[in-house]
């Protein structure tokens, strides 16, 4: 731990400009992922960061987040990364701490989004992302797609299919079934690429004291917007004023009620990779619920 401090304080030093020695280090929650420390400065206690650790081997991944972060913090609030690197067997990520206060506000939540939203890539429009990342700890693959079809069949859907497969967890025939029938789902309604950040749950989105939502941990891409709205109901969402203000912004589309099970189910197999069969009945149920909307 001593060599690690010693790297994060060097590196701080060197990104801010400001000389930066550690007088206290706290642990927090990082996730069910990560180990996260909070690191207050000597001269200024003021004057804190947010360091997420993991093994070496994934410094890929928080190159990725923070990319992902200086992209979403064009739209909206977001834990401005400082500096990322590898200290023996540990690489880590050094972000700026907010002090957040519970939950965003949800009207000023939904209209920031629509902001990110409004991103869109540079040059022809496309689906994907410059860099592949991870959705929780699984491996997504971000490449390319003029077709956001191709892009939600191959890169999301079918890659989460096969890993469950390899996992014991064989969808079979109705999987398959559903993956052609994906252009169905999209008869009257063609999306544009938006910025997204990939992974919004409730629990990658905080208020500061004064309800401005702060979104962090995201696995951004180029994709549908709805993904994004889809997410936020998965685990309870942001409630009514939430999309309220978004749809008063950007209006939703109706066939957005179709869909976001399509999009949910990508997070709901991935959770069956992640964490077992205890999300396999749900991911049947909803493979079944979108095929029954097809006929």
């Amino acid at each position: 731990m001593p060599h690690l401090i010693s790297d994060l304080e060097s590196a701080i030093s060197a990104a801010t400009g400001a000389l930066f020695h550690v007088k206290q280090q706290r642990s927090v929650g990082g996730g069910c992922i990560n180990q996260a420390l909070v690191l207050s400065d000597a001269t200024d206690p003021r004057r804190q960061y947010f360091v997420k650790t993991n093994r070496a081997a994934l410094h890929g991944m928080f190159v990725a987040e923070a990319a992902g972060l200086v992209a979403l913090g064009q739209g909206m609030r977001v834990p401005q990364p400082i500096a990322h690197g590898v200290s023996g067997t540990t690489a880590w990520l050094v972000l700026e701490y907010l002090p957040l206060s519970g939950s965003p506000d949800p009207a000023a939540m939904g209209a920031a989004l629509a902001r990110v939203h409004r991103i869109s890539p540079a040059g022809a429009p496309r689906f994907g992302w410059e860099i592949d990342n991870t959705i929780g700890s699984t491996p997504q693959s971000n490449r390319w797609h003029e077709s956001w079809i191709d892009f939600w069949r191959e890169e999301r859907l079918l890659p989460q299919f096969e890993l469950a497969r390899q996992n014991g967890c064989d969808f079979g025939a109705a999987g398959t079934k559903l993956l052609d029938k994906i252009p169905e789902f999209f008869r009257d309604y063609t999306p544009q690429p938006s910025l997204l950040h990939g992974d919004l749950w409730g629990g990658n989105a905080a208020g500061l004291a004064d309800g401005i939502p702060v979104i962090f941990d995201p696995a951004c891409y180029f994709g549908d917007r709805e993904c994004d709205l889809a997410m936020t109901e998965l685990f309870g969402g942001f409630g009514p004023r939430f999309l309220a203000a978004y749809h008063a912004l950007w209006p939703i589309d109706a066939g957005y009620a179709q869909r976001k099970t399509l999009y949910n189910l990508y997070h709901i197999i991935n959770h069956v990779n992640l964490f077992g069969s205890g999300y396999e009945g749900q991911a049947r149920q909803m493979i079944a619920s979108l095929l029954r909307g097809l006929d």
